[in-house]
């Protein structure tokens, strides 16, 4: 009978040492056995529930290039140099009427003055206009023309206010040159329409009208002893400023018959020097 339950006590001793060989909670796992959900990673392991933090480049907002602002618009010039070449030869076309503001007309355009020694005041106006140009244009302002040469006829008064409204232009200068008869006459003035008929022929144009004084006084060129105050005509009878809806002024740069003036009028640099005073006055006025 002893042997049998020897056998017994054996049985239940291996089983007791069967069962402590299992893990228990909160025991490390085997070498080899896989961790239990929640435990910690081995060494040199990332863990698989953290993420890695970010590059802190990856955070920043990304970096735009600042946008150039938007270029100024050109201001709008209108340059009109009093009549044509090609005037004398159509007395026909230059002599039919043309409104001319004020309920009255005039003739489409005329042949103009000369020197004494008989130089066109149509081609004097031309020079300085295209002297003028150049300048403001390199000053970034953009310039029309009333005409595209000096060998064409007109345009009519008329057309000619007409270019500078549809242009919606900042200002509009007409360059001409006078023809007194009187010798000892000399110096320039500047024309505007008075009384205005308009916004624009009020205190823009005389704004316009006194700031080309003055800068042309500045660069040493003397004021009319014969016509107007001070440099300044108001009149109420020519037909380009009339007719403006845009700040105007026709300047008369002298007097073609007194003899200092016709020889600073047929020089290039003469020319040139009205020019500059001309385009000093213009972009004083649009600031």
């Amino acid at each position: 009978m002893r042997r049998p339950v020897l056998a017994v006590m054996c049985l239940v001793a291996l089983a007791a040492l069967v069962g402590c060989g299992g893990a228990t909670a909160g025991s490390p796992s085997p070498a080899g056995s896989s961790s239990p959900a929640g435990s910690s990673s081995p060494a040199g392991s990332p863990s698989p529930t953290s993420t890695p933090a970010p590059h802190p480049s990856a955070t920043a907002p990304p970096l735009t290039t600042p946008s150039a602002p938007p270029a100024k618009p050109k201001q709008v010039v209108v340059l009109d140099p009093g009549h044509n070449g090609g005037n004398a030869s159509h007395p026909t076309e230059i002599n039919r009427p043309v409104p001319a503001g004020r309920g009255r007309t005039k003739p489409c355009n005329t042949t103009g003055t000369a020197t004494n020694a008989g130089y066109p005041e149509h081609e004097f106006t031309w020079d300085v206009a295209m002297r003028v140009r150049d300048l403001l244009t390199a000053q970034g302002v953009q310039v029309i023309m009333t005409r595209q040469d000096d060998t064409g006829v007109g345009p009519c008064v008329d057309q000619r206010a007409a270019i500078g409204n549809q242009s919606g232009a900042a200002a509009v200068v007409s360059i001409h040159a006078d023809g007194s008869t009187a010798a000892s006459a000399h110096g320039f003035h500047v024309a505007y329409s008075s009384p205005p008929l308009n916004d624009a022929q009020g205190q823009p144009s005389m704004t316009l009208a006194t700031t080309m004084r003055d800068k042309m006084v500045a660069a040493g060129f003397p004021t009319s002893t014969y016509i107007g105050s001070n440099g300044l005509s108001p009149r109420d009878d020519l037909g380009g400023l009339n007719l403006s809806e845009r700040p105007a002024v026709l300047v008369e740069c002298g007097n073609m018959r007194n003899a200092t003036e016709a020889a600073a009028f047929t020089t290039p640099a003469g020319r040139q020097s009205y020019a500059a005073a001309i385009a000093t006055g213009i972009l004083a006025y649009l600031g």
